[in-house]
């Protein structure tokens, strides 16, 4: 309310009361039926008030719930003009049976699913005051990574994500286990559906954590613990699902809002934290994009007039590559902008370099999906949903399905420890050695259903070397492909390479 006093602008202040009441409904599995409200101020202004009132009716007929009016107080107290304090009170029904949602059910092996939201709550407004009193940004500068057209109080305004309408039907299905808003903080709201014999890991590096909250816990000097604690960090509910019910619950989900599969419910920890969040420090340093181009370590523009391709780089924690496809992107001239890392394993070194890179992060464990194609979708997903132009295989040790490959054809890279598309990755080193061949090395392909030697882009050979073991020639194949890999990529993404409709490679004369 003081943020909105000092902005001049109180049309999202009652939707946000609105969605507070309304999601703590939905903990119990409730339809919202109807809403009140009550203002008291000090001097009463009819601007305001009706401008409030504007946005509660807005959220009521979004919640599908009446609204049926508001009492309006002056307070004899002394009370600033224009100050303002608000309240609400929300009625809602549910049978008997759903009633489950409310009750900590959660057990070892469950998932976490995360529901997005760019809110910030009420209560991590105290500590925003705070941060606002000593920063040198306010509530009329332009919002961090806004590129000016947006405020930073127009951005901490914005109300929290009510979650009714898309949510009942999945609550209502007996799918999931227990359900909780986050407006007393990512921690309190997990803590809601947890009990106390078990303990919760989520990773942050798997959801997308909206910018405000990056320049918060910059601005304010807060620990990764504090971030947590106070704010929702992006997610504005969580749920709890049975493993094998998560990707049918999740798609659900989906086709309404954003939401992603976060973390587990683990065995008891003793390490003193009932709920731990790995990557949280790492996922909060991501830059803006504004703040990238102004960092002169970062600064690395294409020639004038052309435009960078979108990439997004897959991997399983052997992607020795990544390294040098982030160097490769920055280089003057470059041709390839790597929006997006992907791995489906947790905790992996490659999303650590790629978050101190200020590239987007996400995690998709295949082991949470059901089949190859439910996994291969939601990675699709999230490749349009950064615009990906081109994806590059770095270390990525999953089997990619033929639907996957069909719609990306011409799309994917990867480099391979060979200069002969017959000898398999695996088994390259060995193959090499004991073959007899006077040339070894590797290549930079694009990746089809069926390998084929005319879908090489850039061979890179490794000179002969009497003696060699298998470790060594292992160690000098992967020299080269630190080489061949940002040539290979550069060269498609600079339009001199594709690939032609009969599946071998075209070169630009």
């Amino acid at each position: 309310l003081q943020v909105a006093q000092v902005c001049k602008r109180h049309d999202t202040i009652g939707q946000d009361l609105v969605a507070l009441c309304v999601n703590d409904l939905l903990a119990q599995g409730a339809e919202p039926l109807f809403f009140l409200s009550h203002l008291a101020c000090g001097k009463l202004d009819a601007e305001v008030t009706e401008t409030i009132k504007e946005g509660i009716a807005e959220a009521c007929r979004s919640a599908g719930c009446a609204f049926l009016g508001g009492e309006v107080t002056e307070v004899a107290a002394p009370c600033p003009s224009g100050h303002c304090d608000l309240a609400g009170f929300v009625v809602g029904a549910v049978e008997r049976g759903p009633r489950l949602l409310g009750l900590q059910r959660a057990e070892e092996g469950d998932v976490l699913l995360g529901l997005g939201s760019p809110g910030i709550h009420g209560r991590g407004f105290g500590v925003v005051r705070k941060i606002l009193l000593t920063s040198s940004l306010h509530c009329s500068s332009p919002a961090p990574g806004s590129c000016g057209d947006t405020t930073l109080g127009d951005v901490l305004l914005t109300p929290g994500k009510m979650f009714s309408p898309a949510l009942l039907p999945v609550l209502r299905s007996g799918h999931v286990k227990g359900f909780a808003p986050t407006a007393e903080g990512l921690l309190g709201g997990i803590s809601r559906v947890l009990p106390e014999h078990v303990s919760a890991v989520l990773d942050a590096l798997s959801w997308k954590i909206p910018e405000i909250f990056c320049w918060l816990y910059k601005e304010g000097n807060l620990s990764a613990e504090e971030m947590a604690q106070t704010f929702p960090c992006g997610i504005g509910a969580v749920l709890v699902v049975q493993k094998d019910l998560a990707q049918h619950v999740l798609q659900d989900i989906q086709r309404q809002q954003e939401a992603w599969l976060i973390g587990k419910v683990v065995a008891p920890r003793h390490t003193g934290s009932h709920i731990e969040v790995e990557n949280l420090a790492e996922a909060l340093q991501l830059s803006s994009p504004q703040q990238l181009l102004n960092d002169p370590t970062a600064e690395r523009q294409p020639q004038a007039g052309k435009r960078k391709v979108k990439v997004a780089v897959l991997v399983s924690g052997t992607g020795t590559t990544l390294p040098a496809l982030i160097s490769s992107a920055r280089e003057p001239g470059s041709c390839a902008q790597l929006v997006l890392v992907i791995s489906n394993k947790s905790g992996v070194e490659e999303l650590r370099s790629a978050a101190r890179a200020g590239i987007p992060t996400r995690v998709i464990d295949h082991k949470l999906y059901g089949s190859r194609s439910e996994f291969d979708s939601t990675i699709d997903r999230v490749l349009e949903e950064f615009s990906v132009e081109l994806i590059c295989l770095s270390g990525f040790m999953r089997v990619l399905s033929s639907p996957f490959l069909r719609k990306w054809r011409g799309k994917i890279l990867n480099v391979s420890p060979s200069l002969f598309p017959l000898i398999k990755d695996g088994s390259a080193h060995q193959e090499s050695l004991e073959s007899g061949f006077k040339a070894t090395g590797c290549t930079v392909h694009f990746v089809l259903e069926e390998p084929s030697a005319g879908a090489a882009i850039h061979r890179e050979p490794v000179p002969p070397s009497e003696g060699d073991t298998e470790a060594a020639l292992a160690e000098r194949l992967r020299e080269a492909a630190l080489r061949a890999f940002p040539l290979g990529l550069q060269l498609v993404a600079s339009g001199a390479v594709w690939l032609g409709a009969h599946g071998r490679t075209c070169w630009r004369r």
